[in-house]
């Protein structure tokens, strides 16, 4: 086996992730609204896709052509393995393209079957027909202006890449004319619900890009002398790169604010229009966009954005859609005056979005007008729009707390939301600090310093996932709270290095990317492999997103050929492959994906019999480990280590949910056999559940003690 053999490039082994959010749309088990949103979830994935991966492999075949023409005799091997790369990712992506057409009539088909229509402007009833024209008149046609196209129009300025549009042909005789009209997604829902008569037992919706198509003469009329008027549906996706390196007096705001603006002018890598849109339509469009022979030309459908179907309303049933789970209240915050207490009693954890996320938002606010709080420090990677962890913040300024905020000014795609938080907190008076340039910030750290009796005691958050109310109900993430004071003042010491990333600095307990990550977890894997030669039982599990730095991939190949047991829940990508003889065959790895996005990253070893269990920031990607500030966590406490490790080996049980990930990236579901149907997020949260039941009780039980002592 060759040595390309070892890895599966990151970019395939990404569109394999999305094809199994595909999959998830056609299952049938999944209730039927979900699998019209994880049509939205997939093309929302592919739009990040194009943006950040093809991009990329675009731009590094740009570089080596340039390098190949000046320098004729270099090796063009790079150049050739990029254009390969980039041709077979357009093969995948076309593959996908096609199933997703089909899954898209197929569940429109189911949808009528019960009654509930999405209708084009070509299925309104004459009273409907009336009704959007109304509709159109007074709540669209105000956010519509057109944009007239002619030779001189640079129509890379007037593109976002986050919307939708229709690309309008007026035609006179043999002469046409075009014009540009933006989808208003932005004021108005792209879905529109329809009224209709009653008795007839149906409910429907219409896109707003149909009502635009019906109401297309209500815009033109007695402007245009014209004779035909046909509209053809378009999108755009952008390179999502930006180029920071001039104009080195702006402060950092000012600097981010014009990047997220070149993003707007960057050039496009995909081009997606309606498959009827006219040839010379078609050739008018793609020069006015500097279409290369490298972008995406991809001919579809009549809708795009299909991002949007993330939020496709139910208006049937409520079986049409997953049944709520209740967030867990933790129970070992009960029974406690404040947070601070319950957190000096033990170390506490929590996991959601099994757990509320409102823990977290309520240790801030108290912290907040405690008068015993003298600081709180936190970093900010992404944030909800209307957060109360962040008005939390404020109000601390305000209550005379000193408030530092490490805000990320980088989060690929939230850059202007932390733009705009970073303006509000410093106007506040929050003491906002945006990191060292080159050196994302992706820790979840929180710190509070609170003066107890007559010293100063810490306490730290450390997590997995963001302080985003939002995405704390849809992703999993782990939560450590502590106040044990060698840890926390190792938190202390990370946020003093985002400040400060040049000065030397030393961890003794807490792994933090760049300084030791590498080296720690090298270590760590060394002693499993260790631990097999002398005979010992050896084991490593890992959980994470993504697996693709070549240096982490050959240790666990060295730990495999050693007799290492491995076994690794991997959402997304994956350059790692399992089963190769002699190099990888001690290595398992499964996909969960389901109701919720597994985000939570975890690394537990066998280490003879003791367990060693580490929550992170951070995934097993060059980036994480190299060129990010990153921070893993050890869990001490033997409560909340054995139930991670328990949280952890329910997925390996998984019997419906669980994909095999393989060399042929084939995505097969883990066979059930005569095994009983597992869905292990649910049989998570059911866990949990019962774990919380049982502190409760221990907790009564306890105090009843106490009462009778």
């Amino acid at each position: 086996m060759s040595t390309e053999k070892f890895y599966i490039e990151k970019e395939l082994s990404w569109l394999s992730f999305n094809e199994r959010v595909l999959q998830e749309a056609a299952d049938k088990s999944v209730p039927l609204i979900e699998r019209i949103r994880f049509l939205g979830i997939f093309s929302n994935n592919l739009d990040e896709f194009y943006k950040v991966r093809f991009a990329d492999v675009k731009r590094r075949i740009l570089i080596d052509q340039e390098h190949a023409w000046n320098e004729p005799s270099l090796n063009t091997h790079g150049l050739k393995f990029n254009k390969q790369l980039l041709s077979n990712m357009q093969t995948k992506v076309f593959q996908l393209n096609e199933r997703f057409d089909v899954l898209y009539n197929e569940l429109i088909r189911e949808m009528a079957r019960r009654r509930i229509f999405l209708v084009s402007e070509l299925q309104l009833d004459e009273a409907q027909q009336n009704w959007i024209r109304k509709y159109f008149k007074k709540e669209v046609m105000p956010h519509i202006t057109p944009l007239l196209l002619n030779d001189d129009i640079d129509l890379l300025q007037f593109l976002n890449d986050t919307d939708a549009y229709i690309v309008v042909e007026l035609k006179k005789d043999n002469h046409s004319q075009y014009a540009l009209l933006e989808i208003p997604t932005g004021y108005l829902p792209r879905f529109v619900r329809v009224p209709e008569q009653k008795g007839r037992g149906r409910k429907t919706i219409i896109l707003l890009d149909n009502i635009v198509r019906y109401c297309l003469d209500e815009l033109f009329r007695g402007f245009f002398d014209y004779d035909e008027l046909n509209g053809y549906a378009m999108k755009m996706t952008r390179d999502a790169e930006y180029d920071l390196s001039h104009e080195v007096e702006y402060s950092v705001l000012d600097k981010m604010s014009e990047g997220v603006s070149q993003r707007l002018t960057a050039m496009a890598v995909r081009f997606v229009y309606e498959r009827e849109m006219p040839q010379a339509m078609l050739d008018f469009l793609c020069e006015k966009l500097k279409i290369s022979n490298y972008d995406s030309l991809l001919p579809g459908g009549r809708y795009y954005n299909f991002k949007d179907f993330i939020s496709f309303p139910n208006i049937g049933p409520n079986y049409l859609e997953n049944k709520s789970l209740t967030p867990i209240e933790c129970a070992d915050f009960e029974g406690y005056v404040n947070y601070f207490d319950a957190i000096r009693a033990k170390d506490i954890l929590v996991y959601y979005p099994y757990h509320t996320f409102s823990h977290i938002a309520e240790l801030v606010r108290q912290a907040s007008f405690d008068p015993k709080v003298l600081s709180i420090k936190i970093n900010i990677y992404r944030v909800a729009k209307h957060s109360q962890l962040m008005n939390s913040l404020i109000d601390a300024v305000h209550n005379g707390k000193n408030v530092t905020v490490v805000v990320e000014l980088q989060a690929r795609f939230d850059e202007e939301a932390n733009i705009e938080w970073a303006k509000v907190l410093t106007e506040a008076g929050v003491h906002v600090v945006f990191g060292s340039s080159g050196l994302k910030i992706h820790s979840k750290l929180l710190l509070i310093s609170r003066r107890e009796k007559e010293a100063v005691i810490y306490y730290a958050h450390i997590g997995t996932g963001n302080f985003h109310e939002k995405t704390a109900r849809i992703y999993t993430d782990f939560s450590l709270l502590t106040a044990v004071q060698e840890i926390a003042l190792e938190v202390r010491k990370v946020f003093s290095y985002i400040e400060n990333p040049y000065r030397p600095v030393r961890f003794n307990h807490l792994i933090v990317s760049p300084r030791n990550s590498r080296k720690r977890i090298y270590q760590v894997i060394d002693q499993e492999i260790a631990n097999a030669a002398l005979g010992k039982n050896a084991g490593l599990t890992l959980k994470v997103n993504n697996l693709v730095d070549k240096g982490l991939i050959n240790k666990l190949y060295n730990a495999s050929r050693a007799g290492v047991q491995i076994q690794m829940v991997i959402r997304g990508m994956c350059s790692l492959v399992p089963g190769i003889k002699d190099v990888s065959e001690n290595i398992k790895i499964i996909s969960i994906i389901d109701r919720f996005l597994e985000h939570s990253r975890v690394l537990i070893t066998h280490n003879d019999g003791d367990p060693q269990v580490y929550i992170s920031s951070a995934d097993w990607m060059t980036r994480n480990i190299d060129n990010r500030i990153e921070v893993t966590v050890p869990i001490r406490d033997p409560r909340l280590k054995q139930r991670i490790i328990d949280i952890v080996n329910i997925h390996f049980t998984d019997t419906v949910k669980a994909r095999l990930m393989d060399q042929n990236m084939s995505n097969d579901y883990v066979p059930r056999g005569n095994r009983k149907k597992i869905r292990s997020q649910l049989d998570i949260y059911e866990y949990l559940k019962n774990t919380e039941k049982q502190t409760r009780k221990q907790q009564k039980q306890s105090r009843d003690n106490v009462a009778i002592r």
